[in-house]
């Protein structure tokens, strides 16, 4: 038996630790390049310079979503192939999927270096926050296109079957920068350009890692034509990394309002302009690390479900469906229940220079993220729905929550005020998770259908 046919029958709770705990690693070490650099920007510098660093965080989320369309799509397309027995198109989408992601990231980064400190300005930052923010931003620009490759490539790595590779690519540019930041700021004095220095390296040294893996892949092997797009591959891949793409562009958007808003509202209000930007940057990341956690468990069985969807083997893909969305309430259950118990912990973690700026941070915080789980389950399912091949439901669900989140952000403060920008959250998680259950239904009810229906088996 290959390497490959042990997804179709292997104990699927077996299989889904074995990849999605690669996975949940690799996404949170990829959150700790921009959380590192939070924390000790935050206890280096001050939370002005946190606010300035979340100024340049929606440009980075452009390019990580952007590395996932492709990354997302061609792993999916990949594991399906896998499950039909079709070898000879692989490196054709592989090859594809790398080069889109590299061409796209260098129109980004030309985009960003165009748009300069106006394009900043326009995104959030402050009269305090711009100078602080270009410094950073412009460092971390130059480095786009390869992490945007490296990260694409992580999805095509564990759906090749090799999920550790992944993480330990990931692990080791973590390391380069939590081992940089705290040298090129406190030692070298570099300030927030050093942090943006420590990011890029560690960068860098993942995507080598990352490229290297081309060289061993298990059920591919790649030579130079593969590398010219071909846009029969890449139909497929956009198709099925639309979600992934929407999910992180909402993230954008949302992230962008809330700066404008939080900065018109501010003013208005005890706090200023500059606590609630640097509040809402923390409770971002805090955010980012839990939806990563249930994003990494579904994405990390995206192998083995799409493997089994090809091969016609639908009762393990409902079981795995099953299993991944109880794992993801439970953990982040946990997660929220820290963040409503223990908010004080989580705000010092990334500096607290006033008591006035944690008194808001924490009443936030807790206010945000109150029904995480909910939105930690829906994103679940559109990620299933990827995995299966079912685009246009999964993309309607990656923009439901986020969509409601982007209306209720623009309504519920002109009642409540600043602290309404933050309650606008729990208000879309209710509506999208109740939104989502009969989209599953109809989902899982047509996979019951299909597996009354025999199934010519591919060779293994």
């Amino acid at each position: 038996m290959n390497d490959s046919a042990i997804l179709g029958s292997g104990k699927l709770s077996s299989l889904l630790a074995k990849f999605a705990v690669p996975c949940i690693f690799s996404l949170i070490i990829s959150c700790l390049y921009n959380i590192a650099d939070q924390i000790f920007v935050g206890q280096g510098i001050g939370y002005e310079a946190n606010a300035a660093t979340g100024v340049v965080f929606p440009i980075t989320v452009i390019g990580w979503g952007i590395s996932l369309f492709f990354g997302d799509g061609g792993a999916a397309m990949l594991s399906m192939k896998m499950g039909e027995n079709d070898r000879k198109s692989l490196p054709a989408i592989v090859g594809s999927t790398v080069m889109a992601i590299l061409i796209t990231g260098l129109v980004l980064i030309a985009l960003c270096y165009l748009g300069g400190t106006g394009l900043l300005t326009v995104i959030g930052a402050t009269e305090a926050t711009l100078p602080m923010a270009w410094s950073y931003g412009v460092i971390i620009f130059a480095m786009m296109p390869l992490a945007m490759v490296q990260n694409g490539l992580a999805s095509i790595i564990r759906a090749d079957g090799s999920p550790e590779y992944a993480m330990g690519a990931m692990i080791v540019g973590a390391v380069i920068n939590l081992i940089g930041d705290p040298l090129t700021i406190f030692v070298f004095h570099w300030g927030i350009q050093g942090a943006a220095i420590a990011t890029i390296a560690g960068q860098f040294v993942s995507f080598l890692l990352c490229i290297g893996y081309l060289f061993r892949a298990k059920n591919f092997r790649l030579s130079w034509p593969s590398f010219l797009p071909k846009w029969h591959s890449l139909t497929g891949v956009m198709m099925l990394g639309t979600s992934s793409l929407i999910t992180q562009l909402s993230i954008v958007v949302i992230t962008i309002l809330n700066n404008i808003l939080l900065v018109h509202y501010g003013a208005l209000s005890a706090y200023g302009s500059d606590i609630p930007l640097a509040a809402f940057v923390v409770l971002m990341k805090l955010f980012q690390i839990v939806l990563n956690i249930a994003i990494g468990l579904a994405a990390g069985a995206q192998p083995i479900v799409g493997y089994n969807y090809g091969s016609g083997k639908w009762d393990r893909v409902t079981h795995l469906f099953w299993l991944v969305m109880a794992w993801t309430f439970g953990l982040s259950l946990v997660c929220t229940m820290a963040f409503e118990f223990f908010p004080l912990f989580f705000v010092q973690l990334f500096g607290a220079s006033s008591e006035l700026y944690v008194e808001f941070a924490c009443n936030c915080l807790r206010i945000y993220l109150c029904l995480l789980p909910l939105t930690c389950v829906q994103k679940g399912c559109a990620i299933f729905l990827q995995s299966i091949g079912h685009g246009k439901s999964s993309a309607f669900l990656a923009v439901l929550r986020d969509g409601l989140l982007i209306v209720f952000t623009l309504v519920v403060p002109m009642f409540l005020g600043l602290e309404g920008i933050f309650w606008a959250a729990p208000c879309a998680d209710v509506i999208a998770f109740a939104l989502t259950i009969p989209v599953m239904q109809t989902s899982l009810k047509k996979l019951k259908g299909d597996a009354r229906v025999p199934v010519t088996q591919p060779a293994a």
